[in-house]
């Protein structure tokens, strides 16, 4: 039989990882944050989803001190962590300084202060100093000016402690170790916030290396728990912090999020489903000047409720600055419908059903519900009694929007994994392989790639190349190296090779 090789009209495409679009951003459900949001986004012409991920982080620093919030687990912070994922161009960084000027205005307006305080505080720490020095030297001195042991002790005791400096103002930090973050909730205030929108320099940076990524995850996961903070100092001691909240917000290129989200710890440790993740389909090309929208005002009301929350004086011990939250419950119409919504996400993680490749997110989505509820209602008042069922049924819809994301991008990772095996037989083929055609047990055989040993996956890999041209199947009963086959391909290294 005559061997009769398909025409192709075009040559190989390259392999592209492609996730499909996701489902639209429900701005509407943002409730207070909605009418700032769509106005950044007028004014950007960003995806809708980008200003939505700065709101909704910068909502929950601002509010993360006053209350814990009420779920069906149990009492949680009102902190949240948030990871938009868009490539270099999309104005991710404007937008997040279009929501987050009130905070740096306030903390501009603190560190005027501070320098203040840090020159009256000297002043006080010196003369305390003196005094203390006496005190301990009175006890040296020999004949009638000295003093006995109890009474420089009294003196030490009427003195009082030493005066602390007054704590840091900042509100945000950027690229923080472990260490760095522990020193700057000592020092500093009990509610701080992770903000970068080059969230790929903390992730590949020193606190996330191979040496302190476990620490990292360990102790952000336990902040997102709102448990308290425990550190060991060889030579200095031990100490725990108590009462401290963080809010995360991390702005990251697509390849750095590959990367990161490909890591089994962070997925392991159960870091990654805390995140409120999203990656929205790209406007760049589009963004004209004659369709920009002014946003001023509702950007300046949002930066100015921001800076109302942040100069109200947080609830915390005054020694130990431990924040001292109230409880905010749910509301009965409220937690009616959280728990038809986790029944319901939790039929969804049976095996085979649409959740099950997604516990992780999926176990937690009611929680981030209650979370999300929380900050919207303490946004709009921070005396609230309660969660309402409106702000539940809202933060029940966005919860349900970043569930559908994690699934999403959890597929496209699979996909992704699948292409990359792809590449690695496209090339192994290509540069290596002696024989013009090739079978599936040649690639279960002798390929160098671990993944591809069974016939299932050897199959899918081929079919992969097949559909973007590097191999064109031959009819079946071809004579291949010597034998006909009912299963081979002709191998495409080349343009002139695709006839």
């Amino acid at each position: 039989m005559p061997e009769t090789i398909p025409f192709i009209t075009e040559g190989p495409q390259p392999l592209l990882r492609e996730i499909p679009p996701g489902q639209p951003y429900p701005v509407h459900a943002l409730g207070p944050l909605q009418a700032a949001v769509q106005a950044v986004q007028g004014m950007t012409q960003a995806p809708i989803a980008i200003p939505a991920q700065s709101a909704l982080a910068v909502a929950s620093l601002a509010v993360q001190g006053f209350a814990d919030v009420e779920t069906l687990g149990g009492v949680r912070p009102l902190s949240l962590y948030a990871l938009t994922i868009a490539r270099s161009g999309e104005r991710k960084s404007t937008c997040d300084a279009l929501l987050i000027q009130g905070l740096r205005d306030h903390e501009r307006e603190e560190a005027a202060q501070h320098r203040e305080d840090m020159k009256a505080w000297q002043t006080r720490h010196a003369l305390w100093k003196v005094q203390h020095d006496a005190a301990i030297n009175s006890v040296k001195r020999t004949g009638k000016t000295g003093k006995t042991q109890t009474e420089a002790e009294a003196d030490l005791h009427a003195l009082g402690d030493e005066p602390a400096a007054p704590p840091s103002p900042d509100r945000t930090v950027t690229e923080p170790t472990y260490e760095g973050l522990t020193r700057k909730f000592a020092e500093g205030m009990p509610s701080l916030g992770i903000y970068s929108d080059e969230g790929g320099q903390f992730l590949g940076g020193f606190a996330m290396s191979s040496d302190n990524r476990q620490k990292t995850l360990a102790a952000l996961n336990d902040l997102w728990q709102g448990n308290p903070i425990r550190r060991t100092r060889q030579g200095e001691g031990s100490f725990t912090l108590y009462g401290r909240r963080l809010a995360v917000h991390l702005m990251v290129q697509p390849g750095v999020a590959r990367d990161f989200m490909a890591d089994p710890k962070a997925d392991d440790t159960g870091f990654l489903p805390r995140f409120l993740v999203t990656e929205p389909p790209s406007t760049i090309g589009t963004r004209l000047h004659s369709l920009a929208r002014d946003g001023r005002g509702p950007v300046d009301a949002f930066a100015a409720r921001l800076g109302a929350i942040l100069r109200t004086s947080l609830p915390m011990d005054p020694d130990s600055r431990a924040l001292e939250p109230r409880f905010l419950p749910l509301a009965p119409d409220a937690r009616a419908l959280l728990t038809e919504y986790a029944d319901a996400v939790e039929v969804a993680q049976r095996p085979s059903a649409a959740m099950s490749g997604v516990t992780g997110y999926a176990s937690k989505a009611a929680e981030q519900a209650c979370r999300i509820a929380g900050v919207l209602t303490l946004w709009r008042d921070l005396n609230a009694p309660a969660v309402d069922a409106e702000d539940m049924a809202c933060a029940i819809e966005l919860a349900s929007f970043y569930l559908s994301e994690a699934l999403r991008l959890a597929d496209a990772a699979k996909v992704s994994e699948e292409t990359d095996r792809a590449e690695r037989l496209r090339q192994w083929l290509v540069e290596e392989w002696p024989h013009p055609e090739v079978m599936t047990r040649d690639v279960v055989q002798k390929a160098p790639i671990r993944a591809l040993r069974e016939t299932k996956a050897a199959a899918a890999a081929l079919g992969t190349l097949e559909r973007h041209g590097w191999v064109v199947a031959l009819p079946a009963g071809t004579v291949v190296r010597g034998a006909a086959r009912s299963t081979a391909w002709r191998i495409v290294k080349g343009g002139c090779d695709a006839v």
